[in-house]
């Protein structure tokens, strides 16, 4: 461990680690005991491919864009009725098509390519018609007959407000093309998720996997960031961030997640148009986020007890770079910290 934080570092195992392969997709994570890659994720790609135009966002180097490219060209080439778990997988995510979504609409934002925009607007309509239950959204559908997969007692195997941060994706469709449907359909989300986001935590007895449920519920928090001039939303953003910074304090010497890390310390700052920044808070989560940072340059999946997890993650290390760079940002006093959505 380097004990000190560098974009450049980071950006350059994204780019030259092997994580990413020559076709564009990217590996779940890197398992840095055994030097040996997870298959690759459509939704890890998605995320990376956000990630890419964030860090061409802040170092302006033509690298991370054509590399942006490639990753949406594979996510283009992808089947995508729905888009499958991965590339040859007989399931498909409703949490996973919308952040596929949004990494096409993060490359977009800068290439103006209409096959992008084309293909993202397709899938969002596509993910309401095929996962929408009648009541919510299924989880997981079966390909091809689209068949509900059996939900279980598990975050991501049940629907719920966390999956509001996919249903974000139509909301950032709907901005560019003026779809009223998908911006009715991502208000919709919200107001139902607005009913039963503090029913989430803890969910379970077992404190590891309240941490996860952390991660989820804070997906939850980066789908409220466009509503911030809404009381009801400022209410749900504070109740939310308050019980995902009390549980992290709670179970981290146990284990922690540093996407968790990350992705509250993002919230604070992405939330200061309307809630006061706990700046003692911020430093210190920045801090410890940093800890993560391997001498390779990616982010550690997390820590259990002294020891640390050695798996080295994408996502994680996307969610460090972004909440990392606009706390840099908002403490140097900096207009617009949050120039683009959160990953």
């Amino acid at each position: 461990m380097s004990g000190a934080y560098s974009l450049a570092r980071a950006g350059h195992w994204f780019l030259y680690s092997g994580i990413q392969d020559s076709a564009g997709g990217v590996a779940r994570f890197h398992r840095a005991d055994s030097n040996k890659n997870e298959p690759v994720s459509t939704e890890i790609t998605g995320y990376t491919a956000s990630a890419l135009l964030f860090l061409y966002s802040v170092t302006k180097e033509e690298v991370y864009l054509d590399r942006g490219r490639l990753t949406a060209q594979f996510l283009c080439d992808l089947p995508r009725d729905p888009f499958p778990f991965e590339p040859a997988s007989p399931y498909s995510y409703f949490f996973d098509c919308g952040i596929i979504i949004r990494g096409l609409i993060s490359v977009w934002k800068v290439t103006r390519e209409d096959r992008l925009l084309d293909i993202a607007t397709l899938a969002s309509k596509g993910m309401i018609r095929d996962f929408y239950s009648g009541a919510d959204f299924h989880p997981i559908v079966e390909l091809p007959e689209k068949t509900p997969l059996q939900r279980k007692d598990q975050w991501s195997r049940m629907p719920g407000c966390y999956q509001s941060k996919s249903a974000l994706a139509w909301w950032e469709v709907a901005e560019i093309t003026g779809d009223n449907s998908l911006r009715a359909a991502y208000l919709d989300f919200i107001a139902a998720s607005l009913k039963t986001y503090r029913d989430f935590l803890p969910g379970t007895t077992e404190r590891p996997r309240v941490m996860d449920r952390l991660h989820a519920y804070s997906y939850f928090l980066e789908a409220l960031y466009p509503l911030l001039d809404r009381a009801d939303c400022v209410e749900a953003y504070r109740f939310t961030l308050h019980a995902v910074a009390r549980y992290l304090r709670e179970i981290s010497p146990e284990f922690a997640r540093s996407d968790v890390h990350a992705q509250l310390l993002r919230a604070r700052i992405y939330g200061a148009k309307a809630i006061p920044v706990d700046m003692a808070a911020a430093a210190e989560e920045a801090a410890l986020l940093a800890e993560f940072q391997a001498d390779s340059g990616g982010f550690l999946f997390g820590r259990r007890g002294s020891e640390m997890v050695p798996h080295l993650n994408p996502v994680s290390t996307a969610f460090a770079i972004q909440a990392l760079e606009v706390w840099r940002a908002f403490e140097a006093g900096g207009e617009n910290p949050c120039p683009l959505p959160p990953i």
